[in-house]
């Protein structure tokens, strides 16, 4: 890949994604995004990666869309700036791997949005969240109007949306918004601990949980206890059951292969 505003490696399971562009605060546009889905697809085709890690800098995670080359912009150009950034949005929740967003300073606007697509967010105590786009006489066009009434209740969403107000770290774990608050410098730290104890667990179970819980937010309660049934029943298929049942009834670690 030839990326210019991400950095992509792998490491002991983990595939990080950070966002790299600090004259423009990883402000976003639609070359950032496509090398986001670039990275997301190399993360998703490896097998080895069994955990993604999105992140920016310790001063910012992202700071918004690029207002600059979307001031002058025409409902044609909206349309194909979020036909775009929804693409790689959905690639990234979908992806069948747990991800993690881990957060310093500031996540706005499509920064915040860009986090609500993953499974988990950790956040350093330096960190602000918001959705400031009503003061630009627009709304948020990438999942904030719904993720995040989806992730937190309806009436705090609303303020956040309709004040463009930021939003502290300590409130937006309060608010649900944040799985924990950490240190600056325990961040990583903290990260690499959540990961490692996914990657304890079955890759085939996760991947059926992240599924269950994912497609059965857009459906009935009804429909959901059925995408739940099926994907429970279908690990009773793998070898992974198997051995995580043996483990447990022997009183000894399972050794999950992801089969």
């Amino acid at each position: 890949m030839d990326l210019k505003y991400v950095l992509y490696s792998t490491e002991d399971g983990i595939a990080w994604i950070r966002l790299n562009r600090p004259d423009k605060l990883n402000a976003l546009n639609h070359v950032v995004f496509d090398e986001i889905g670039q990275a997301v697809a190399a993360a998703a085709a490896d097998d080895d990666v069994r955990v993604v890690v999105l992140t920016g800098s310790d001063k910012v995670f992202a700071a918004g869309a690029d207002i600059e080359h979307m001031s002058k912009g025409t409902i044609s150009d909206a349309f194909k700036l979020t036909d775009g950034s929804f693409r790689i949005q959905e690639s990234l929740a979908d992806i069948p791997k747990p991800t993690i967003a881990a957060i310093s300073g500031y996540a706005l606007g499509g920064g915040l949005e860009l986090a609500l697509c993953c499974d988990f967010r950790i956040a350093s105590e330096t960190a602000v969240v918001g959705l400031p786009e009503i003061n630009l006489g627009i709304i948020p066009g990438g999942g904030g109007t719904q993720r995040l009434p989806r992730l937190i209740n309806y009436s705090l969403a609303a303020e956040m949306v309709m004040t463009g107000g930021m939003v502290k770290a300590e409130k937006a774990e309060r608010y649900g918004i944040l799985n924990r608050v950490v240190p600056q410098d325990q961040l990583m730290d903290e990260v690499k601990k959540l990961a490692s104890k996914l990657m304890s667990k079955s890759s085939v179970a996760l991947r059926a949980a992240k599924t269950a819980m994912r497609k059965g937010l857009n459906v009935s309660l009804k429909d959901g206890l059925h995408i739940e049934q099926d994907l429970f029943c279908m690990l009773f298929g793998t070898e992974d059951q198997k051995e995580g049942m043996a483990a447990f009834l022997e009183k000894r670690k399972a050794e999950f292969k992801g089969k």
